[in-house]
């Protein structure tokens, strides 16, 4: 990272004792970073071959900013609405990583290669961040609701609701893991899930992995970061199984899995488990580990080069699983 990038990031904070007034400064400063020019040093530059777009997705009770990407030739791209994109594409679902920060931008490499190489329709997730007074659990239905509206109006977002997926990262993993489960129950069944480094335990149980043991502080997130997002993401008095797809009751009869696990991550062990668990429950699940790789690898490929080969890895996994 240059002394330039360095510079225009936030200074770490104390996640110890951050107020809810230092969290949301924080958040603002450091998505104003990933959204800049200065991070696509780490973040990576926008495929040429797509074409990228906030729209808004209207929700029960609100409206979702949600980040848009398609592939740049063919007819339909020139509006820039929901009616933009050619009929019958796959659909990605995207959750970008981060919980108390993060947004979709962050993820301009991956998303829009994939609009671009499967091709497909990428809808990425600008999800509420947890906060003091919004919990993971909202964060949950966001991902779950946009996937659910993408589907029901597949026409006029032009994706095939026969070929979709659901593709996140880290909190978005989890995000992306609860929605494949929430329609399998409401028989809206997925093609493919891809979660990236996830994390997908948020109960009493989720530092007591031994990848926390072995990597509490890691240039990406440290264990100190961990206990601040299960504090804002599960409140007292409300229960943790609910979001920790670990915990889930049913794992039987889901999309096919590809789990990717950097290995120097303190999260590695929860990609671990939830793959076996998904084996278990007979639900097809291929586990990739990337040596060396830390957290959020795949939105750094500025800085980490694993970063390519996963996204390679990600979308020949796509293309088999969605028939691109």
């Amino acid at each position: 990272m240059s002394e330039a990038t360095a510079a225009a990031r936030p200074p770490e904070p104390d996640w110890t004792s951050m107020t809810a007034e230092e969290l949301f400064a924080y958040r603002d400063a450091e998505n104003r970073f990933r959204a800049s020019d200065a991070a696509r040093a780490v973040t990576g530059d926008p495929d040429p071959g797509a074409t990228v777009r906030w729209q808004r997705a209207a929700l029960p009770g609100r409206e979702l900013p949600v980040r848009v990407y398609r592939p740049a030739s063919g007819p339909g791209d020139e509006d820039g609405g929901e009616n933009a994109g050619r009929t019958g594409l796959p659909l990605v679902l995207h959750i970008h990583g981060g919980d108390f920060v993060g947004t979709a931008v962050q993820s301009d490499w991956v998303n829009s290669h994939l609009a671009a190489r499967l091709p497909a329709v990428v809808v990425s997730v600008e999800h509420r961040l947890l906060a003091p007074g919004t919990p993971l659990s909202d964060a949950c239905d966001d991902g779950w609701d946009v996937l659910r509206h993408v589907l029901r109006h597949a026409g006029r977002w032009g994706v095939d609701p026969a070929r979709a997926a659901v593709l996140g990262e880290s909190c978005g993993a989890l995000i992306g893991a609860l929605a494949v489960i929430r329609g399998s129950e409401a028989g809206l069944p997925l093609a493919a899930q891809v979660l990236v480094n996830p994390a997908v335990d948020v109960t009493g149980t989720m530092l007591d992995h031994d990848s926390v043991a072995r990597y509490p502080h890691t240039p990406t997130i440290t264990e100190p970061q961990l206990h601040l997002f299960r504090r804002l993401a599960v409140p007292p008095g409300t229960d943790p199984r609910g979001v920790s797809p670990l915990y889930a009751d049913h794992l039987g009869g889901l999309a096919p899995a590809l789990v990717v696990v950097p290995t120097h991550d303190p999260l590695a062990d929860h990609g671990r488990r939830y793959a076996e668990r998904l084996r278990a429950a007979g639900t097809p699940a291929r586990l990739t580990e990337y040596p060396g790789a830390g957290h959020a690898f795949l939105s750094m490929p500025g800085l980490v080069r694993q970063a390519v080969t996963a996204r390679t890895e990600i979308l020949g996994f796509l293309r088999a699983s969605l028939g691109a």
